[in-house]
């Protein structure tokens, strides 16, 4: 049988850069992910077909799944799933598009071939690659009054949400947007809920593509899930409303069940066959992908635990604390594993997980988790921080691209998040000032940073100008705790079993005399702020 009437023989990224420079033969990548329909329609269809594989036997095929590998993804997609790629033997890229059919991806290969070959175009780096300085500059309040003033700005007063189609949820900015833009907030969240939310299935859908919010993206992925669980319960929190609770609680059962493996929540689902989101009787199972993600689960086990915060939810409790069981069997030595025998030291893995450790100390009193999140908070700062105080994706090692570093903004804003509650919950302001770094580090870019970067806004405002954080002298779980948790601020830090009497509130260094009781605690809390107001 010939090389093409076979199925392509794909390699992994390390051991295809490895034979495409022993013979040097340029690379075409194939970057998909589990969920992704028009990957399996690429695979079934144009790859699969003889010529396609005649064609590419002048190639090195390499097959990388972008929710395993995410620092390739983050180096190599090309405006979404499947990406096809084709690189050097260094791993430089050459071209790239996404799904193509067959006339369509036999003419690629042909000419990136030919201009191989004629070494017409040599490889390139991307541009987030080739920008090493950081845009550093001052931070002060006008950056988050900046940010406020671009949501506002990109706010679609008919439907909903920010910026330009696609329509994603956007948790993090509407988070921003509860404490600085609550119509906004809450027009969102309703769209959402009504756009994107699966009534019978239970679930968020991953985006729509109109701006209207419809012809929606069917697949539905654990981390945004467990971000918008978190979203909707600190809507809960900001305004009391019943519908928000429902949709989180519904986001949990979600979690719990569809995409509970046993121990910890899965990864994603694929979206059903076109017509199965008409009637509910003609709906089928999607399949999941049980892969068990360290960043994912850090977001499960916060959303989980805040949701029962404000609930006293046993049910969401119990699961968080199964996964952050799970969670804590990847960290070793501070080092967080992206996967079971996965990479490692992946920078949105070591954040997430620092904030999940956080909240674990907050709402459980939970001493172990709150070492254990010292401990991958001081293996970040070892091995990941650079010497302007950003934050790299991963180790400066790997096949290809991956020797050059790339430094998350989103990454370092949820960083630095945690830094600040480890200051608070651990007295010790080394950790402020390495989050006040790294902030830093991208202050002078903050008036070109888009809604999607809200995230990073809240960073700067709780550095600056707070957090409230409230020290319980009571162990968690007693009256006055779980009432310093339900202050109306999804933004404050609480540590239970403080030394101090009663519970005592504080901002910068304006500080409340302590309450006995939680009606004390809550007018402790206004005063406080009503004495900083003009």
């Amino acid at each position: 049988m010939s090389d093409s009437e076979g199925p392509i023989e794909w390699r992994s990224w390390e051991e295809g850069l490895a034979e495409a420079r022993k013979h040097g033969t340029p690379v075409v990548l194939f970057l998909s992910a589990t969920w992704c329909e028009e990957c399996r329609r690429m695979e079934e269809t144009t790859l699969s077909t003889p010529q396609i594989r005649a064609n590419l036997r002048e190639f090195v095929p390499i097959k990388v799944d972008a929710d395993r590998r995410p620092r390739i993804r983050d180096r190599y997609t090309v405006g979404g799933f499947p990406s096809t790629v084709f690189c050097t033997p260094e791993g430089e890229v050459i071209t790239g598009t996404t799904a193509l059919g067959i006339e369509g991806l036999r003419s690629v290969l042909e000419r990136v071939r030919e201009v191989f070959e004629e070494r017409e175009q040599p490889g390139r780096i991307p541009r987030s690659l080739r920008e090493t300085e950081a845009p550093a500059g001052e931070l002060d309040s006008g950056i988050e009054r900046r940010m406020a003033g671009q949501l506002e700005a990109s706010f679609d007063e008919q439907y909903g949400g920010w910026g330009e189609p696609p329509k994603f949820p956007l948790p993090r900015t509407i988070e921003f947007a509860l404490k600085r833009d609550r119509n906004g907030a809450r027009r969102t969240l309703e769209a959402v809920r009504t756009h994107l939310h699966d009534d019978y299935e239970g679930g968020f859908f991953r985006y729509a593509a109109n701006r209207d919010w419809s012809d929606i993206a069917h697949e539905k992925l654990a981390d945004g899930n467990a971000a918008l669980l978190r979203t909707y319960s600190n809507a809960y929190l900001a305004t009391g409303e019943e519908a928000y609770r429902e949709t989180a609680a519904r986001t949990v059962e979600y979690l719990t069940t569809t995409l509970w493996t046993g121990e910890a929540v899965a990864a994603s689902q694929a979206p059903g066959p076109d017509d199965s989101y008409g009637a509910p009787e003609d709906r089928t199972d999607p399949p999941v992908d049980g892969t068990v993600y360290a960043g994912t689960n850090a977001l499960a086990v916060d959303a989980l635990l805040t949701y029962y915060a404000y609930t006293d939810e046993g049910d969401a409790r119990r699961f968080a604390e199964r996964a952050l069981a799970h969670l804590d069997g990847l960290i070793d030595g501070g080092s967080v594993a992206h996967h079971a025998g996965g990479e490692r030291d992946v920078l949105s893995d070591q954040a997430r997980t620092l904030g999940a450790l956080t909240t674990a100390r907050e709402v459980l009193g939970d001493e172990d988790a709150l070492a254990s999140a010292r401990s991958v908070a001081d293996h970040t700062i070892e091995t990941l921080r650079a010497e302007d105080g950003r934050f790299r994706d991963g180790p400066s090692e790997g096949a290809g691209l991956l020797t050059d570093p790339l430094y998350p903004l989103d990454a370092t804003a949820e960083l630095a998040d945690g830094l600040v509650d480890l200051a608070v919950l651990t007295g010790e302001d080394r950790y402020r000032e390495v989050a006040r770094d790294a902030l830093a580090a991208f202050a002078g870019a903050s008036d070109r940073m888009g809604p999607q970067l809200a995230g990073y806004g809240t960073a700067v405002s709780r550095l600056l100008g707070g957090p409230l954080a409230i020290r319980v002298g009571a162990p968690a779980g007693s009256d006055l705790h779980r009432a310093a948790l339900r202050i109306a601020d999804h933004e404050a830090i609480v540590v239970p079993g403080a030394a101090c009497e009663g519970a005592v509130a504080s901002v910068g260094e304006r500080e409340s005399d302590p309450a006995s009781s939680p009606a004390e605690l809550e007018r402790a809390v206004g005063e406080l702020f009503d004495a900083d107001s003009p």
